[in-house]
C-alpha cells in the first residue's frame, strides 16, 4: 500500500537535493538519495531494487569524483602539485564559509599555490585556476544529471503505476 505523504516527501527530498547539486550549502546528492530510499521503502515497496543500488552507486561516485576532478583538471591545465594541494586546502578552509566560500577557497588555493611554485608566472597560475574551475562545473553537471535521473526515475514509478 502506498503512502501519499512519504510519496510526498520523497519528491521534496529529491528536488531540495537537486538544488543542492548547484547551491553549495545544501547536500546535493544525498538529500536526492534519501528521497530515493524513502520512496523504495516507504512510498511504494515496490519500486525497483535495482534503481535505489544504481542511485546507491552513482551517489558513492559523485561524492568520490568531486574532489578528484578539480584536482585532475587541474593539472590538465598546468597545475603542479602545489596548485593542487592549494587546492585542496582551500576548498577545505572555504568550507567554514558557506555558502561559496569552498568554491572561492578552492580557487584562490589553487592560485596562491601556483604563485608559491613559480612566483614569475602568472599566466600558468591563471590556467591552473580555469583548470580547478572547469573541474567544479563538470562535478556539478554530473551531479545535476544524476538528480534530474532519480528525480524522472521516481516521478515515471509514480504515474505509471
Amino acid at each position: 500500500m502506498e503512502q501519499p505523504l512519504f510519496i510526498l516527501l520523497s519528491i521534496i527530498l529529491i528536488v531540495i537535493g537537486i538544488a543542492g547539486t548547484i547551491l553549495p550549502v545544501l547536500p546535493g546528492l544525498l538529500l536526492s538519495f534519501a528521497g530515493v530510499l524513502l520512496y523504495k521503502f516507504f512510498g511504494n515497496p515496490e519500486f525497483s531494487i535495482i534503481y535505489v543500488i544504481i542511485f546507491g552507486v552513482l551517489t558513492l561516485a559523485s561524492l568520490i569524483l568531486n574532489y578528484t576532478i578539480p584536482i585532475k583538471t587541474t593539472a590538465k591545465y598546468g597545475g603542479s602539485r602545489y596548485g593542487k594541494i592549494g587546492g585542496f586546502l582551500g576548498t577545505i578552509i572555504g568550507l567554514f564559509f558557506p555558502p561559496i566560500g569552498f568554491i572561492i577557497g578552492m580557487l584562490l588555493g589553487v592560485f596562491l599555490g601556483e604563485l608559491i611554485h613559480d612566483r614569475t608566472d602568472k599566466k600558468k597560475a591563471f590556467n591552473a585556476t580555469k583548470g580547478a574551475f572547469l573541474g567544479f562545473i563538470y562535478g556539478t553537471g554530473f551531479n545535476l544529471l544524476i538528480g534530474l535521473a532519480m528525480f524522472l526515475v521516481v516521478l515515471i514509478d509514480i504515474f505509471t503505476k
